[in-house]
């Protein structure tokens, strides 16, 4: 594994010393915000992650090699530069073989996050079974890799523009915990009740770190989704952001747009249709998911 891996001195030592350690993708930065922000949001998580006590560790694919903690220069090159791919479990040998860069989505992160010994991941909101899953049976890859890798993954829910009960329904078929943190209702992104429930609410991180001990302990296989709504200043308008996501959806079938180019374009039309708030509301989630996401961590590690 040495022969494909290279972990940043902070984030190595950090492993070696035991010190809690959080996991962050790089698609948000690559195909999820638009320059400058996506480089302004990916350095203010960081900072939050290690203000809370604990190490930040964005992973991503430059050259071929999987990079666990990207420097300042490597963050900046993530947000510029053009071409990286979107990088899911099936495109990895390719882009290690071909020594190219890769943009890591959630269950490329947990995978590579998995290799180097990390247990607890935030990103804004999984993937899921996109609308009309039960006739396309377009499933994103992350909603399998919770099934094979143990990680706790911090998110502000599905995004909308998923069918978020197909969704929930998948991950109850494949055993994985989807956990309310502070909430019995499942979050939906940009709002915070999809009008769905979470299986269990837990509300503080001790209680949430002794659950993933116990799974994995118990060799338990898979990872735990903890839906950890938007605040509530930032919550965007349900019926407002709906009809906008049922308008995106709409010309995305019409163009003829799917697989993985769906999210990006329904996101970068939201951003449109709101104005600007939609991204802001993902911005301020993110945040918002660094924090938790940081604590439990560290509840975890003491734990250990």
């Amino acid at each position: 594994m040495k022969n494909y891996i290279d972990i940043s001195p902070e984030v190595k030592q950090a492993l070696e010393t035991k010190k809690p350690v959080v996991a962050l993708e790089s698609t948000i930065i690559s195909h999820g915000m638009p320059y400058p922000k996506n480089l302004e949001t990916a350095r203010e998580v960081e900072d939050i992650i290690r203000k809370r006590g604990a190490v930040p560790a964005t992973i991503g694919i430059m050259k071929g090699r999987l990079k666990i903690g990207l420097t300042e220069e490597e963050l900046k090159y993530f947000a510029t530069e053009k071409g990286i791919l979107k990088t899911s479990r099936r495109d990895i040998p390719y882009i290690t073989a071909n020594k190219l860069d890769g943009a890591t989505t959630v269950a490329s992160t947990m995978i590579l996050a998995g290799m180097a010994g990390i247990k607890v991941f935030v990103t804004g909101g999984i993937g899921g079974v996109h609308r009309g899953g039960q006739n396309t049976l377009d499933i994103s890859a992350d909603l399998m890799e919770f099934s094979k890798t143990d990680m706790a993954v911090i998110c502000a829910g599905a995004k909308s523009i998923l069918d978020i009960g197909l969704t929930l329904e998948y991950l109850e078929t494949q055993g994985v915990p989807v956990v309310g943190f502070g909430t019995q209702a499942f979050p939906a992104f940009y709002t915070r009740d999809s009008g769905f429930s979470a299986d269990y609410k837990v509300d503080d991180v001790q209680t949430m770190a002794q659950i993933m001990k116990d799974k994995w302990e118990m060799n338990l296989k898979g990872g735990i989704v903890i839906g950890n709504p938007i605040p509530k200043e930032a919550e965007l308008n349900p019926e407002s952001i709906n009809d906008a996501i049922e308008k995106a959806v709409n010309l995305a079938e019409e163009k003829g747009i799917h697989g993985k180019e769906v999210t990006p374009f329904l996101l970068s039309h939201l951003k449109e249709a709101t104005k600007g708030e939609s991204l802001r509301a993902n911005i301020e989630l993110v945040y918002n998911n660094a924090r938790v996401g940081a604590d439990i961590a560290i509840a975890y590690q003491n734990l250990e």
